[in-house]
């Protein structure tokens, strides 16, 4: 059965990679399944055919014949659960980077969109300026927490894992702010993330979207 996902049409991030289609993306191309995408607009995302799809009106979805699932945390773990390449065959090891995606979603992220949300939509209020800091601080004793865990490991539980999966593609979103760069070993693991071959062919698919050019590697 073809798997079809969706994805921005217009990527509001402008292909870097931060739209949540290209964690499902990155997943795929982990456990080496091919799958179409369905590009939707912002109009469309709202209506009918797409809410039955996805609730909320977002993206993206997954689809794999007469099964629909919505949420990023979701549509990865199924992947992971399917193929060979994102979980251990350990048990506990499997229930500990299954851990490691819950970790990711929500306790690392929460704050790390909350600082893009102080600093986007709410830079022109009088009080983001006091606000700004305590946000950003709150991210820094996130960081600091799982860079102490991290240590000078290459991943977070011994091999690769659909943790490591979830938690660099949420880092990601932090390179520009410069506070990754705070933390030297986070830093090198989300460098890590990036070059993994199937990242790369994840992140150049979405960007040709965006560009409107093949996607390359």
């Amino acid at each position: 059965m073809t798997i079809i996902i969706t994805a921005f049409e217009r990527s509001p991030d402008g292909g870097k990679g931060l739209a949540r289609d290209t964690r499902v993306r990155w997943a795929l191309e982990e456990v080496s399944q091919p799958y179409e995408v369905r590009l939707v607009s912002f109009r469309a995302m709202k209506e009918p055919a797409h809410l039955a799809l996805h609730p909320f009106g977002q993206i993206p979805t997954y689809e794999e014949g007469d099964l629909a699932l919505f949420e990023t945390g979701a549509i990865v773990f199924h992947i992971a659960e399917r193929h060979v390449g994102l979980l251990p065959d350990d048990a506990n090891a499997r229930a500990r980077a299954i851990t490691w995606m819950f970790a990711a979603l929500n306790t690392v992220e929460p704050p790390i969109l909350e600082l893009a949300t102080a600093r986007l939509l709410e830079g022109d209020k009088p009080w983001s300026k006091e606000r700004l800091p305590l946000v950003a601080d709150r991210v820094r004793d996130r960081l600091k927490q799982l860079a102490a865990r991290l240590g000078s490991a290459d991943w977070l539980d011994g091999a690769f894992s659909a943790g490591d999966l979830m938690m660099v593609s949420v880092l990601l979103r932090l390179k520009a702010s410069g506070i990754l760069d705070e933390y030297p070993n986070l830093a090198g693991y989300v460098a890590r993330g990036e070059a993994r071959p199937a990242y790369k062919r994840a992140f150049n698919a979405q960007l040709a979207v965006y560009t409107g050019q093949p996607p390359t590697g």
